[in-house]
């Protein structure tokens, strides 16, 4: 065999290779091909760099030892949310997304787009009866990617550049959605204006009515909120949106629908949110799934920005046609002109919900609502017996809840690593940094999975710990 070497096109290749390749695209240098790179901003010293590792086997065993200094959700006890939640997904869901006509494809024929569109169909229709709305896009990348392209959707439908939102908003979520509202230097741009929340963690009425204007396209909030506060309001701050011009777009829990009357029964136009809860394992760096829906009015429809599926009888006599529809509209169909950027595809997700939501049907999502709202009174109310430990809004929650330590003396970041290390328990989010005015707070998540003695659990360690 002959001596192993690097691809003649690689970074690190031979000066000889680089004069090469510089000469056969023209370019007098290195530095000519970033010069729109600021000096300031390049790094002028070799990477400080560990030995390469020379084969497979050694990158291998590499890579497992870095791996398993992670404590994963598998390891641990963990009662993290904030924007990925442990839900249980039935085994059925995953043998059914495995499945090669649904795992490997991404066009195919006519034949095989027919069945798929007809899952996918089943992805509209189940999320549309969940949200009392007609028209489903396929799935975004994430949440924040759905509310993003929803606010976006505002803005061209009123003609208007500001979206009013909540100030207690995930951060992370608020980061997408004023990246897609794009900088104010750019034509397009939409300001996000915060509004405050009242001493119950609700959207303050009266700073929202303040800040409504004939400027505001669209008012954005979460029910249940980032904090887990069920929004009771919904039906005023409808009536503020309305009476400004404005769209309402509501961001909605799908597992909490089957408690909580849907957005549009409180005058929701738009409503997003994600499709994780609904039969999507949590993972890290790969896109969890956002939902988009409305009501079926051209204005609407007009505006979406990725796939919708359509049903429509045959010339046969109870047999059906699934096909997209509206698709010239998207980056697909037009291009640079298209309403917006199509996204990355999560339609697998879109498959693993279809499934979900038939497994659960009504009464399942139900019964899994009240037992998530169930189990996440027990845990706050049983956390607030423990000395030093506080609930800042102890009543009205879905799923999440905030709990303050403020006058345990020590730091939610110290609690969380006892509980890690000592316990083998994922504490709450630790809110302390976010949201400095909440003080050592952090956000707890009870789910389904949850049972009374993981809860007791978390007690009895919480109480060791805070001795």
């Amino acid at each position: 065999m002959g001596e192993w070497t690097s691809h003649p096109w690689m970074g690190n290749a031979l000066p000889e290779l680089k004069a090469s390749m510089l000469k056969e695209i023209g370019a007098p240098s290195i530095d000519a091909l970033f010069e729109q790179i600021p000096a300031d901003h390049r790094l002028r010293r070799p990477l400080n760099l560990p030995p390469a590792l020379v084969s497979e086997a050694e990158l291998s065993r590499h890579l497992v030892q870095l791996l398993r200094r992670n404590r994963t959700g598998g390891d641990c006890l963990s009662f993290l949310g904030a924007g990925c939640w442990p839900h249980h997904v039935p085994a059925v869901v995953d043998e059914i997304v495995g499945r090669t006509e649904f795992l490997t494809p991404v066009w195919g024929s006519p034949q095989s787009d027919h069945g798929r569109n007809q899952a996918w169909f089943e992805f509209n229709s189940g999320l549309g009866e969940l949200l009392d709305m007609e028209v489903v896009q396929l799935p975004v990348y994430s949440w924040g990617c759905a509310a993003g392209h929803a606010i976006r959707m505002a803005s061209r439908i009123t003609g208007r550049h500001e979206v009013l939102l909540p100030r207690l908003s995930d951060p992370e979520r608020l980061s997408v959605i004023r990246t897609y509202c794009e900088p104010p230097e750019m034509p397009r741009h939409i300001e996000v204006v915060p509004v405050d929340s009242d001493q119950t963690g609700l959207l303050d009425l009266a700073d929202l009515e303040r800040k409504i204007s004939r400027r505001t396209a669209a008012i954005y909030f979460e029910n249940p909120s980032y904090l887990g506060m069920i929004e009771t309001q919904g039906a005023a701050i409808s009536a503020l949106a309305k009476r400004a011009g404005a769209e309402l777009i509501v961001g909605a829990d799908p597992l909490s629908l089957g408690i909580l009357k849907p957005p549009a029964q409180y005058g929701a136009d738009i409503a997003v949110g994600p499709t994780q809860p609904l039969g999507v394992h949590m993972n890290a760096g790969g896109g969890v799934g956002g939902y988009l829906a409305s009501r079926d009015e051209e204005r609407y429809v007009r505006e979406y920005n990725g796939f919708l599926v359509s049903i429509t009888e045959t010339e046969r006599a109870g047999e059906y046609g699934f096909a997209l529809a509206s698709a010239h509209q998207t980056s697909y169909g037009m291009r640079e002109a298209g309403k917006d950027w199509t996204g990355n595809s999560v339609y697998l997700w879109a498959i693993a919900a279809a499934v979900y939501m038939s497994l659960l049907g009504p009464r399942g999502f139900r019964e899994i609502g009240e037992l998530i709202i169930a189990r996440s009174h027990y845990a706050a109310q049983r956390l607030a017996t423990i000395k030093g430990v506080r609930l800042p809004f102890a009543r009205g929650f879905f799923k999440e809840f905030v709990v303050n330590f403020d006058a345990t003396g020590l730091s939610v970041a110290e609690i969380n690593r006892r509980l890690r290390d000592e316990h083998a328990i994922f504490g709450g989010k630790d809110l302390s940094g976010e949201l400095p005015e909440l003080g050592q707070s952090a956000l707890f998540c009870v789910t389904e999975l949850h049972t009374a003695a993981d809860i007791d659990r978390l007690v009895a360690s919480m109480t060791e710990v805070l001795s």
